[in-house]
């Protein structure tokens, strides 16, 4: 099931950004939205990393939103005071659950505390790895199997992200 809109942490959009494939993130049927708190963390990587994010801006394959609701704040403070999560993911999580959209996050540590906070607010929460927004895509017809194996394949021997499935066939 694909959701409206889509809040990525900064984890998910690397993986995209290292391959130079944002167009991806803008072929998908969601909206994606990132957080000032994630865009900073961006910025701080690799400067190609950060011109290929400001071209996908440009492009309006995501769009940029500053946390300033008060509730939103609130969870973000909350989320600080137990540690071990980044401004990035805290951002991401309190307003993927304010605002009732898909969190896109890869951080195991960082989904239990995305779920729990969650159900402190009483809020649904959906939860996107990557290999899921992969999957949508391919459910999509927006790439193919192939494509995303191959896309499987660079992430693994080039940007140390790796999947524990031999194709996403096996996720279909």
């Amino acid at each position: 099931m694909v959701t409206a809109i889509v809040v990525a942490d900064t984890s998910v959009l690397v993986n995209f950004l290292r391959i130079d494939r944002m167009d991806l993130i803008g072929a998908h049927p969601a909206s994606f939205i990132v957080t000032d708190h994630v865009a900073v963390e961006i910025a701080d990587t690799y400067p190609d990393q950060q011109a290929r994010y400001d071209a996908a801006l440009v492009a309006g394959q995501i769009d940029q939103h500053c946390v300033d609701d008060a509730e939103e704040l609130e969870m973000f403070l909350r989320l600080a005071r137990r540690g071990r999560l980044g401004a990035g993911e805290r951002s991401a999580i309190a307003v993927a659950i304010n605002r009732r959209c898909a969190l896109a996050i890869d951080d195991s540590r960082a989904i239990h505390r995305a779920l729990e906070e969650s159900g402190i607010a009483g809020k649904a929460l959906t939860i996107l790895r990557t290999q899921d927004i992969v999957v949508e895509l391919i459910r999509g017809g927006i790439i193919s199997i192939e494509v995303a194996d191959a896309i499987r394949t660079d992430w693994a021997t080039n940007h140390r992200f790796t999947l524990k499935i031999s194709s996403f066939r096996d996720l279909l």
